[in-house]
């Protein structure tokens, strides 16, 4: 399915740190005919440091402001977007991404984002080392509801099957040209 009159030109992917955000977003992208763009990896350019090292030697709330920056910054059009998980903190970077095209939620629960995160290798999560990993979850799940135009559950299903999902729910809720 290529880029047709109803796909957005802008399609970006929120959700908790193990959603799929990455990898349903590649997918997704070849779906759509769209470019990819995974911010953290846009974050971790500018900065020269990986996402945990910026936790670890500036704190939670550098590494959410050099985010925002990032995506206040980074060009969206014709591209799916990957954000990192922390991205819902900044009503700036939520209305401009907003303003782009459809937010899609990645939902998954927070059992099977748990196994996922403890599996690979530290992701420099932006939140106070105090919190633990259902804290951030139960924190943040609002702010993903509140920003999504569209919620995915992602967590039974494969990634190409929720990408095809996606795409699939979002041409639909375009107005045809």
């Amino acid at each position: 399915m290529q880029n047709s009159p109803t796909t957005p030109r802008t399609i970006s992917l929120i959700g908790m740190p193990g959603a799929g955000k990455s990898t349903v977003g590649v997918l997704l992208a070849k779906l759509a005919g769209l470019d990819f763009n995974d911010t953290d990896l846009g974050i971790q350019r500018r900065a020269g440091a990986t996402l945990q090292d910026i936790v670890d030697t500036q704190g939670h709330l550098a590494l959410r402001a050099l985010e925002e920056a990032v995506l206040l910054s980074t060009p969206l059009e014709n591209s799916v977007i990957a954000t990192g998980g922390s991205v819902v903190y900044s009503p700036a970077t939520m209305q401009r991404l907003r303003a782009a095209g459809p937010v899609v939620y990645l939902q998954v629960d927070l059992e099977t984002l748990s196994r996922r995160v403890a599996a690979a290798p530290p992701r420099g999560i932006a939140s106070d080392s105090a919190h633990s990993f259902a804290d951030v979850f139960r924190e943040r799940t609002p702010l993903y509801e509140r920003y999504a135009t569209h919620i995915i559950a992602s967590g039974d299903g494969d990634p190409q099957q929720t990408a095809l999902h996606i795409l699939q729910r979002i041409t639909q809720d375009q107005p045809a040209n």
